[in-house]
């Protein structure tokens, strides 16, 4: 099995998107259950300095839909960050989603030596990496680091939630074991 940009990508966002997703749907279940208020969980963060889960969940797509349009040369589509709800967070994911599942294999080729450059316009510098140096060293680490973040925000408001919603698609991967002959 040859592995690809496209595979690296595409089956990383897509699966832990919909975990995102899913998390989400808890922690609105944790608010009716808990009779708060659902936009409490959607402006929550870890810490003063942090950003909010609404933040957490628009950055996350973000980096899957700009790290998909990036490597395969195409300019990132452009969403609006408005989103104030749980359910408008979802259809933010979904969304993006969409985009990531839209672009074709066929479009990743050649992907991992295509040149990425990402302006940086506060000090007149950019990053410049090709495609594979930018999915392992910059979009993957921030995706990741988004994702985690939102479910650490939705944990430390008491949204009963473990390692297996986060991971939630390694779920196909677990067998019973050989019994021995």
């Amino acid at each position: 099995m040859k592995i690809t940009i496209h595979s690296i990508a595409t089956e990383t966002f897509v699966p832990m998107l919909r975990s995102l997703s899913n998390i989400l749907d808890k922690g609105a279940e944790h608010a009716r259950s808990n009779n708060s208020d659902p936009a409490a969980l959607v402006n929550a963060r870890l810490a003063p300095d942090m950003y909010t889960i609404a933040q957490q969940v628009r950055l996350a797509c973000n980096h899957a839909k700009d790290a998909t349009a990036r490597v395969t040369g195409k300019e990132p589509p452009q969403f609006e960050d408005s989103e104030q709800t749980l359910e408008e967070l979802k259809a933010r994911i979904a969304k993006t989603i969409g985009y990531v599942d839209s672009v074709r294999a066929a479009a990743f080729e050649g992907a991992e030596d295509r040149k990425i450059t990402i302006p940086i316009p506060e000090n007149d510098m950019e990053f410049e990496m090709n495609g594979l140096q930018f999915l392992r060293d910059w979009a993957l680490p921030h995706f990741y680091f988004h994702v985690v973040t939102a479910y650490d925000i939705l944990r430390h408001n008491g949204v009963d939630i473990g390692k297996r919603d986060y991971l939630s698609h390694v779920g196909g991967y677990i067998r019973q074991r050989n019994s021995p002959a």
